[in-house]
């Protein structure tokens, strides 16, 4: 049996080397190139920035090809990993378990939590390689009785020299990517096709029979007995809907506005983001460098590296995106939306005045990154994690299955999903659908 995976990242890489163990045929299909990270350094940008002639977020592509942005609307910029490894390469490497709205559904992803965290191995920054404005944030959180805690990283802290930049890319090898999974289903056997697009998947008889890309040489038909979409919540609703298959106008993001503030030499690139977080109605607290704010928000241009402070809000927000056949995303935020995220960022305004931040205190660019909610499991689907409006033999295996926003780190969440998947799929092989090699 051969089985086609479409995306390398959270989902797609452990996939694949989950389906290599039942002995299939795999290939994976990476839209994106061989990651690398941003070679050059972050403070040579400096002076261009300075002075405003960095562009907009979408010059980030330029200097650094893997990660992707587009505004989903005037005031919206959702971000995307496209190379091997996915956005766990521009990640910060956090793992949390985000489970909102899988107790309404029945879904109980425990077993697969456990098992990942046993072979990751999440650790907590070492407290005493914290920044002094960080620690001093920390302990605010604590007496305002937010009851902060160190964020549980898939990181070797002997290895991380402690650059602050997780989010493009770890040249050192200290945080864990998707990639170490993608080098895993190769020594498997998979074939990994790297600038390779899908444009859609293909179906006879009411099941999936392959798919079609674009690669280098021209459009291509693949044909497999099992397909898995893993592109995320954008990539995965792209291919189905060019597929004429069904989406759910329902893309959320975790929306992201780090409010900025000013302290002489916090130095915060000196620790890697997010040492900590605060956990409150569907969002958290974090310290964080907003590189991407940094570089394109003009507001934020006046203070520099060496003095700039952030706390990041992280929240889940309404589920309202629609994504096109083209790749094109129409996603804003409402006005409840708006609201929660005033209520945070004056939380996280006070967490910094009584750490000694000053003023003024500056909202930063509002992104998204965490994509997912465009195939959303119901109830009756748990059981087979496919959805029935789907074609047989075709599976998503990301984000897109996770009903809610959930306004926590979601990397360990995707690949629970993509695990419980791979397993369903290895366990109805010998199935009434069963194709024979």
């Amino acid at each position: 049996m051969r089985a086609i995976v479409v995306g390398s990242g959270a989902g797609g890489s452990l996939a694949a080397r989950e389906l290599t163990k039942t002995g299939m045929d795999v290939v994976v299909l990476e839209a994106g190139s061989e990651f690398k990270p941003m070679s050059r350094r972050v403070t040579m940008t400096e002076p261009l920035r300075r002075v405003g002639v960095m562009g907009t977020e979408r010059t980030i592509r330029r200097l650094f090809p893997a990660m992707w942005t587009a505004r989903s609307s005037d005031e919206l910029v959702l971000v995307r990993g496209i190379t091997t490894g996915g956005t766990t390469t521009i990640a910060c490497g956090n793992l949390v378990r985000a489970i909102g709205g899988l107790d309404e559904i029945g879904l109980d992803l425990t077993k697969e939590f456990e098992e990942l965290e046993a072979e990751l191995r999440p650790i907590t920054f070492p407290r005493e390689r914290w920044r002094p404005t960080t620690e001093a944030m920390f302990q605010v959180a604590e007496r305002s009785g937010y009851n902060p805690s160190p964020t549980p990283k898939a990181v070797n802290a002997v290895r991380c020299i402690a650059c602050g930049l997780c989010e493009i890319g770890c040249a050192n090898g200290a945080k864990w990517d998707a990639r170490r999974w993608l080098n895993q289903a190769r020594l498997g056997g998979a074939e990994v096709r790297l600038e390779t697009p899908v444009e859609r998947v293909l179906v006879e008889h009411g099941r999936a029979s392959g798919v079609l890309v674009r690669a280098a040489q021209g459009v291509e038909t693949m044909n497999a007995d099992i397909v898995v979409l893993a592109a995320g919540g954008i990539g995965t609703a792209q291919i189905l809907r060019a597929s004429s298959l069904p989406v759910q106008d329902k893309l959320w993001a975790d929306i992201v506005l780090t409010l900025g503030g000013r302290k002489e030499d916090a130095e915060m690139l000196l620790e890697p983001p997010m040492v900590w977080y605060t956990k409150h109605d569907r969002f958290i607290l974090s310290p964080y460098l907003d590189i991407l704010s940094h570089w394109f928000h003009k507001p934020w241009r006046n203070v520099g590296l060496r003095d700039r402070v952030g706390v990041m809000v992280k929240m889940g927000e309404e589920a309202n995106g629609v994504v096109e056949a083209d790749g094109t995303v129409r996603k804003d935020l409402t006005s409840a939306d708006h609201d929660k995220l005033a209520a945070a960022s004056e939380l996280a305004k006070n967490v910094m005045l009584d750490a000694g931040v000053e003023g003024p205190f500056v909202p930063g660019m509002i992104n998204g990154g965490h994509l997912g909610g465009t195939v959303p499991l119901r109830k009756e689907d748990v059981g087979s994690m496919h959805p029935n409006y789907l074609p047989e033999g075709l599976y998503v295996a990301d984000l897109s299955l996770l009903p809610r926003s959930q306004g926590l780190p979601t990397m360990l969440t995707a690949s629970a999903l993509a695990m419980r998947v791979v397993r369903t799929i290895a366990d109805g092989l010998q199935g009434p659908w069963h194709v024979k090699d």
